[in-house]
């Protein structure tokens, strides 16, 4: 039994440091009710785990010599222990589980139906091989692979995909939709702390799937205005604000004969197709 004791130590100090250890700050509400979902589970499933594999280590060492084992009798008492915690564990999963889900910044279709979908500003987004075209209507700006948006403001994305299924995924702000051709798809976030997050496509979509992506920058409030104010300035240049991980976003004309949609960008570029 004393080979077992450094064995119970390192099992009660990893569980202690697992309790204790503070969690990054998140960097918008998407992502801090992610966080937060994953540590109640993590409570759960740690003690968990190191109850189960403290008897493994003992069954093994106690029982290590035994030579003639003996079946188990019947024990009514423990099956009815266990099934009664393991499903008190399941509920305490699913509620915690539901309350996320139900969050409006995780699923706007519940903010929707309560009539409380409403937001600061609205981006339209469009998806397409193999790039993304985001919109500001109330600025009349058009950007590449690049949003950009206000921090601690309620952001709404309103996506559709040109061709076939998308999926937006913004990692470090917990956004995460897919986009399906000929519907209109909802995502909403509220980032928290300023910076550039990466943004991806997470649906095989053809063979420019892996170049699909952008980014997602977060500026203060007097920051985004000064933005604004800049691509306002820049009203009949015909430029474009692309993310630099896509130089080919400015190869070709989207439509060469059309108007561009924006006095301040020219949302008709548009990177090659295969």
């Amino acid at each position: 039994m004393s080979r077992l004791r450094p064995l119970v130590k390192f099992a009660l100090v990893a569980m202690a440091l697992a309790l204790v250890a503070a969690p990054v700050a998140a960097q918008s509400i998407n992502r801090a009710a992610i966080d937060e979902l994953n540590t109640q589970l993590l409570y759960v499933a740690l003690p968990l785990t190191l109850f189960v594999e403290l008897v493994l280590f003992y069954a093994i060492y106690r029982f290590r010599n035994n030579d003639d084992p003996k079946p188990t009798t019947d024990d009514p008492a423990l099956e009815i222990t266990w099934t009664v915690a393991t499903a008190v564990i399941l509920v305490f999963v699913g509620i915690s589980g539901y309350y996320v889900l139900t969050n409006p910044y995780l699923t706007p279709a519940v903010a929707a139906a309560s009539g409380d979908d409403t937001a600061d500003m609205e981006v339209e987004v469009v998806a397409y091989q193999w790039g993304w075209e985001f919109r500001y209507p109330e600025e009349n700006i058009t950007t590449q692979n690049r949003l950009v948006i206000p921090q601690d403001r309620d952001v709404r994305l309103v996506m559709e995909s040109e061709d076939v299924i998308h999926s937006i995924y913004v990692p470090g702000l917990g956004v995460k939709q897919d986009i399906f051709p000929s519907q209109e798809q909802v995502a909403r976030t509220r980032a928290t702390q300023t910076g550039e997050y990466d943004l991806y496509c997470a649906e095989l979509c053809g063979t420019g799937h892996s170049r699909m992506h952008g980014q997602v920058v977060v500026m203060t409030q007097s920051e985004y205005e000064s933005w604004v104010d800049a691509k306002a300035a820049s009203s009949g240049t015909a430029t474009v604000e692309s993310a630099t991980n896509n130089s080919t976003a400015s190869a070709v004309a989207r439509n060469p004969s059309s108007t561009p949609a924006s006095t301040t960008t020219d949302a008709a570029v548009r990177p090659p197709t295969a």
